[in-house]
């Protein structure tokens, strides 16, 4: 009895510190997109999408109301021109579940 109360424990233990490793998606959003896809004229990405969409959807991805969890992590993944891409080790794949939550859920912001 004593070893399975000890094993549950040390489960617990470890999820929460896995828990713990993982990142909002705010946060994500913050440490490895908004370097280039903040709010402003400064922010190449964003400058670079208002460009391409005319002006016809926002530039910023926080402004964003059509994007889709799947297209999100598939961006990351992969790059996009010059936008490079972003391995499992720099942004983790729960990570990046929470980034596809943040850019894609309702605004409430």
């Amino acid at each position: 009895m004593k070893t399975w109360i000890l094993a549950l424990t040390l489960l617990g233990a470890c999820t929460a510190a896995s828990a713990a490793d993982t990142q909002t998606g705010a946060q994500v959003f913050e440490k490895w997109c908004l370097p280039c896809h903040g709010h402003g004229d400064q922010f190449p990405g964003t400058v670079a999408l208002g460009v391409k969409y005319q002006n016809k959807l926002p530039g910023a991805l926080q402004d964003r109301t059509d994007l889709a969890p799947d297209l999100v992590k598939a961006v990351v993944r992969t790059g996009v021109t010059v936008m490079p891409f972003f391995r499992k080790t720099e942004v983790s794949d729960a990570d990046l579940d929470a980034l596809a939550a943040y850019l894609t859920e309702p605004k409430k912001r």
